[in-house]
């Protein structure tokens, strides 16, 4: 939360169109919620023995209308909060390009063209990000997280327990992955701006290059730059390669352990069949 600091005085100044946003995006999260139970009523009716085909009409229904509402309000909640991100990036760049005005000449004797192209191309692109993509990310971790929870306690909390188990070493592992994705996004900047000042300096002594005929030399350089920027970015690619399947690993570990304990709590009769399914459900979710 702490990163959105500097940026706050923008979400101000587009606080409507976030707050459509955000609570279409609420509403949303709530719909969702609400599928699991129209899919418990329906696996309850049908572990009962024999239902009637109207019995069975209604929760289809409701999770067709929940379905369209859901499209609705994400229809809703993307407009506004990619808008509001886009909204944050043209506000940063038109001020970088007025604080860049304003400095001194000594700035640009010690900074590089490519440096200050890195801060106004990648930089305010992860802005822009984090003010849309990042700010879903985090509104879903928090309210679809912790309501899946709730759920998933209120059928049963020994299987929350359970299927919680893995937890801690994915947030130990999220962890340290973290810390490598942070540098390898920062190594990834630093390469940006060596290539694009490589780039600048070719196309501004073009003159000079064909005159000596420094053509091969400067292909050399760029070329180099090039797979330095490469080499980057597949480091970081293997860091994005580890965390993406632990987190599947840790999902897949969690959904085995309740298969087989909530397999058990279901023969058992501790819980139905519909919590049964609908605890899977919202564990999908979490």
């Amino acid at each position: 939360l702490e990163a959105y600091g500097p940026i706050l005085p923008f979400f101000a100044a587009n606080s409507l169109r976030l707050g459509v946003g955000v609570a279409s995006l609420l509403v949303v999260d709530g719909l969702q919620l609400l599928i699991p139970r129209a899919i418990k009523r329906a696996v309850d009716l049908l572990a009962a023995g024999e239902p009637s085909v109207s019995s069975l009409l209604f929760p289809a229904a409701a999770i067709v209308v929940l379905a369209v509402l859901i499209a609705a309000f994400r229809y809703v909640w993307r407009y506004f909060i990619f808008g509001h991100s886009r909204l944050v990036e043209k506000q940063l760049r038109s001020r970088l390009y007025g604080h860049l005005q304003a400095l001194s000449p000594s700035f640009y004797r010690r900074m590089t063209t490519g440096d200050v192209m890195a801060r106004a191309i990648n930089d305010i692109n992860a802005v822009r990000m984090a003010a849309g993509m990042g700010l879903v990310a985090l509104v879903d971790g928090i309210v679809l997280g912790m309501a899946a929870v709730g759920f998933m306690l209120a059928i049963s909390p020994a299987l929350t327990l359970v299927s919680l188990a893995p937890a801690p070493l994915v947030i130990a592992g999220t962890k340290i992955l973290t810390k490598r994705m942070s540098a390898g996004f920062e190594a990834v900047q630093r390469r940006f701006s060596d290539l694009t000042e490589t780039v600048r300096e070719a196309f501004a002594g073009i003159r000079v290059i064909k005159a000596y005929d420094r053509r091969r030399w400067q292909e050399e350089r760029v070329g180099a730059e090039s797979t330095r920027y490469l080499d980057a970015n597949v480091a970081l690619a293997r860091s994005l390669a580890i965390f993406i399947p632990m987190m599947a690993v840790a999902a897949n570990a969690g959904l085995a352990v309740v298969i087989w304990f909530g397999g058990r709590l279901t023969i058992l009769g501790s819980i139905s069949t519909g919590d049964f399914v609908a605890f899977i459900s919202y564990l999908t979710l979490m």
